[in-house]
């Protein structure tokens, strides 16, 4: 049975009409998150660094969001492993490059989607699941006014246009990693 998870907010940035944004995040952006992941009655703690150099240019995001909407997945991942890489998510073991970014700003919040084009880690409590097509990692997070960050990290995924027009990621793990940490003071 697969894990499908409808992130109508989350993951739906990858749609949302591409025009000028506001920059409220400050790159380079370096982060260190404390990692949590529960699967039954385990519970998983480790670091999650992610360095992001520079936003994407609106041109690759639109590029790289119409190959998903008009083309499917297999299109969206030819198009995204032609951009160049604009920064890493990588834990003590494994590193992937973050290829697509998306800010928003909601008040004195902003939202960061970031997808890179490999998978960070196959966690799952199934060690018969298939990995086949979970070739995505996505880190969704919400940076507060005062440098506070939380998210969740799908570590293997796969997304597909839904037919309401957003997007459905399906995760290889059965929940989503927390993510939670502190903007370091420049």
């Amino acid at each position: 049975m697969r894990n499908i998870i409808v992130l109508a907010l989350a993951v739906s940035g990858l749609f949302v009409a591409v025009g000028p944004m506001r920059a409220a995040v400050q790159y380079p952006l370096s982060l260190t998150l404390d990692a949590q992941m529960k699967a039954g009655e385990t519970t998983v703690n480790s670091k999650v660094t992610i360095q992001v150099d520079r936003a994407m240019e609106n041109v690759r995001r639109t590029r790289v969001t119409d190959a998903l909407k008009f083309g499917g997945y297999q299109n969206f991942l030819n198009a995204l492993r032609a951009v160049p890489s604009v920064g890493s998510i990588r834990t003590q073991s494994t590193k992937v490059d973050v290829r697509y970014t998306r800010e928003d700003q909601d008040g004195a919040t902003t939202r960061l989607l970031l997808v890179a084009d490999q998978p960070l880690s196959f966690l799952s409590a199934n060690p018969t699941k298939g990995k086949v097509g979970f070739e995505l990692t996505l880190a969704d997070l919400t940076i507060a006014a005062n440098g506070a960050v939380t998210g969740k990290l799908a570590a293997a995924a796969r997304v597909r246009p839904a037919p309401d027009g957003g997007v459905l990621l399906d995760t290889y793990a059965d929940q989503l990693i927390d993510l939670k940490g502190q903007v370091a003071k420049q």
